[in-house]
C-alpha cells in the first residue's frame, strides 16, 4: 500500500497510509450509528465515526489510530469539511494520531492518582517495558505509554488505562503482573486489581447490606 511519511512530536518518522476504506464490518458499525441523529445532523456522529476507523485499524495493522485518510473518510461519510473532523480528532486524547503498540498503557498522573501511588505505576511500567519517555513505543512493538489528565475513576487510584479498559487499584506488583500477562496473549479482566467490590471499600460494602423491602415475587 502506497504511504506517505509523517514526523511525530519527537521527531520520529512514522506512516501514514495514502488511502482508507471502511470495511464491510465498520460500514454496518456505521449505519447503526448514524441512523440515531435526525436527518442533516449526521455530523453528531462524528466522535463515534473516529471510533469506528480507529477499531478497524487496530482489525488490520494491530495498531489503534486514526490516519489522516480516515478522518477524510469520515468527513465524506458524515458530509462534513475535512479540518472539522481534524479538529475533533486531534483535540481528545482517546484518539491516537499516529501508530502505537498492540497495547496503549494510559497512565493516569492526576492530584488523586498521584497522592495514591501514580509515580509508582509509572516506574513500573517503564521497568518492565524499556521505554523512557511519555509517548514511545517499545522496541518490541508491544506497548506504547502516554499519560494522561483525569480518567474519572478517583476512588479506586491509581488507574491505568490499557486500551480502552481500566484497571484499578494498581502498584507496581500488579502493574509487573499485569503487562505479563499481556505478553501471554491474556486480557485480565479489568476493574480493581485488589479485589474491591466496584468502589466499595477495602474488605467490603458497609451500607446498603441488607434488603429494606422484601423482593418482589
Amino acid at each position: 500500500m502506497d504511504v506517505v511519511t509523517n514526523v511525530g512530536e519527537r521527531g520520529e518518522p512514522f506512516e501514514q497510509p495514502a488511502s482508507f476504506a471502511f470495511d464491510a464490518e465498520s460500514e454496518a458499525e456505521l449505519a447503526k450509528i448514524i441512523a440515531k441523529y435526525p436527518v442533516g445532523r449526521q455530523a453528531s456522529a462524528v466522535i463515534p465515526a473516529l471510533y469506528v476507523v480507529q477499531r478497524q485499524m487496530k482489525r488490520q495493522t494491530g495498531s489503534a489510530w486514526v490516519p489522516v485518510k480516515g478522518m477524510d473518510a469520515v468527513a465524506a461519510k458524515l458530509g462534513m469539511a475535512p479540518i472539522r473532523v481534524y479538529e475533533v480528532c486531534t483535540f481528545y486524547f482517546m484518539f491516537n494520531t499516529k501508530p502505537v503498540g498492540k497495547y496503549h498503557l494510559q497512565v493516569c498522573t492526576t492530584t488523586p492518582c498521584w497522592l495514591r501511588g501514580s509515580d509508582e505505576v509509572t516506574e513500573a511500567c517503564r521497568k518492565e517495558t524499556g521505554i523512557q519517555g511519555w509517548g514511545e513505543t517499545s522496541a518490541d512493538g508491544m506497548f506504547t505509554m502516554t499519560e494522561v489528565e483525569c480518567l474519572g475513576a478517583c476512588v479506586n487510584a491509581p488507574i491505568l488505562q490499557v486500551d480502552d479498559d481500566f484497571y484499578e487499584d494498581m502498584d507496581a506488583q500488579k502493574v509487573q503482573d499485569l503487562l505479563a500477562a499481556l505478553r501471554r496473549g491474556e486480557r485480565p479482566k479489568p476493574g480493581s486489581m485488589a479485589g474491591r467490590q466496584a468502589s466499595a471499600p477495602a474488605g467490603g460494602p458497609t451500607t446498603l447490606t441488607t434488603l429494606r423491602f422484601a423482593p418482589e415475587k
